[in-house]
């Protein structure tokens, strides 16, 4: 399973996030440590998951995914929940 890092910015105001989130919740052991940003634990290819992502947010938004998997990170004023769960699955 990989690390994989989604970011994402929805431009439109007032769009809902909730169906995005069941997504990204939905592909394995995850944690959430910035407002719009997941770290995420799959077997998927970050092509893969974008396209599953990308029928969620509208055209003029934006997404990022990347593999992170053994990347290396340094944080600040994290919860200790996500910091143990980058530190475990990083």
């Amino acid at each position: 399973m990989s690390a994989l890092l989604i970011g994402y910015d929805l431009n439109r105001p007032g769009q809902n996030y909730t169906a995005l989130i069941k997504e990204i919740k939905a592909l394995g052991p995850w944690c959430h440590p910035l407002e719009s940003t997941w770290v995420v634990k799959t077997s998927k290819t970050v092509s893969q998951v974008r396209d599953l992502l990308k029928g969620y947010v509208d055209r003029n938004d934006e997404l990022l995914v990347m593999n992170v998997t053994s990347a290396s990170w340094a944080s600040y004023n994290l919860s200790t929940d996500v910091a143990a769960w980058l530190k475990a699955n990083l």
